[in-house]
């Protein structure tokens, strides 16, 4: 979402500030994991929500599991009982759908309209700048 270059009301001014701070945030976390996988570097738009969301929480969990393993200060080899341990947490069998498609061309072309839409675009930016003010505008 573009930036108000300027914010010439109080409700402008602090979504113009929250939405900097979070954009900073996001953007470093991005660069991160971008710079290690590739699957989330360009634009992705032919996965559906469910298949984008797992992908981004892999690589989250990924990222976090490297991190803890490179800062972790254990001077003895893992033994046998810290890699049962390592696995008493692991979930369940996750099944995959190979089967899916994908979404049809006509689906492509109106999920890429929506997103496009000027008026869909102002709309929830307007509700966004409201439901911020709501929330914090008695912090300014």
């Amino acid at each position: 979402m573009k930036m108000i270059s300027h914010p010439d009301t109080p409700k402008k001014k602090l979504f113009a500030s929250m939405q900097e701070t979070f954009r900073k945030d996001v953007e470093r976390a991005f660069g991160i994991l971008q710079a290690r996988w590739a699957i989330v570097r360009g634009p992705v738009r032919l996965h559906d929500i469910r298949t984008l969301c797992d992908i981004m929480m892999a690589c989250i969990i990924m990222h976090n599991m490297i991190v803890e393993d490179e800062y972790e200060e254990k001077d003895e080899e893992p033994t046998q009982q810290d890699y049962r341990e390592d696995y008493d947490y692991i979930g369940g069998i996750v099944e995959l759908n190979l089967n899916h498609d994908g979404p049809t061309l006509s689906e492509y072309m109106m999920c890429h309209n929506r997103i496009r839409d000027f008026l869909v675009h102002t709309s929830l930016k307007s509700d966004l700048i409201n439901h911020l003010w709501r929330h914090h505008g008695n912090e300014m």
